[in-house]
């Protein structure tokens, strides 16, 4: 909030090829509940199935979290149904853009479905133009286009420098799942 008592609505993306985008949207989902703000985040590639670790906590906090995906699409073996299905994703959240209901909406991974050209990135940019004026919005995922980097008020990159898989450990409950 400024001094007036009003925000200046930003879109903020996560991207980069290293560990910590959907934790920082996390992180900044917590935060801004914690100020009392009406928060959601659209996860656009985890599984609807998906009994993931942040699931569990936003059940348990009341926070709304939709897995909207079948998880890692892009080995998939229909990719017109995952289109579909990015299509369906981006049209719940283009509800929740317009909605009027939230302060901060997250649209987990929504990159990837930007980069593969499921989703055109001039609706999408539209659509940010559109939302209210007082919304943030946190988008995250690798390979972020280059007109939403220029578009978004605050970008983050993030760089894997070094990191245990390479070493042979696996993916581990409550680190990355």
């Amino acid at each position: 909030m400024s001094k007036r008592g009003k925000r200046t609505a930003l879109v903020i993306v996560n991207t980069g090829n290293g560990k910590g985008k959907t934790t920082a949207a996390l992180g900044l989902l917590l935060r801004a509940w914690g100020r009392g703000m009406r928060v959601c985040m659209l996860q656009f590639m985890k599984a609807t199935t998906g009994n993931y670790g942040e699931n569990r906590a936003a059940k348990k906090l009341g926070i709304e979290l939709v897995p909207l995906g079948k998880g890692f699409t892009w080995l998939s073996k229909d990719i017109e149904e995952d289109i579909a299905m990015a299509q369906h994703c981006w049209s719940i959240a283009k509800e929740k853009l317009n909605s009027g209901d939230y302060d901060v909406v997250i649209l987990d991974e929504l990159t990837y479905p930007l980069t593969y050209g499921w989703l055109p990135i001039d609706e999408v940019l539209d659509a940010l133009r559109e939302r209210p004026p007082d919304l943030h919005v946190v988008i995250t995922g690798r390979d972020a286009p280059q007109e939403l980097i220029e578009f978004a008020d605050l970008v983050t990159e993030m760089k894997e420098i070094k990191h245990p898989y390479e070493g042979g450990v696996k993916a581990q409950p409550g680190i990355e799942f």
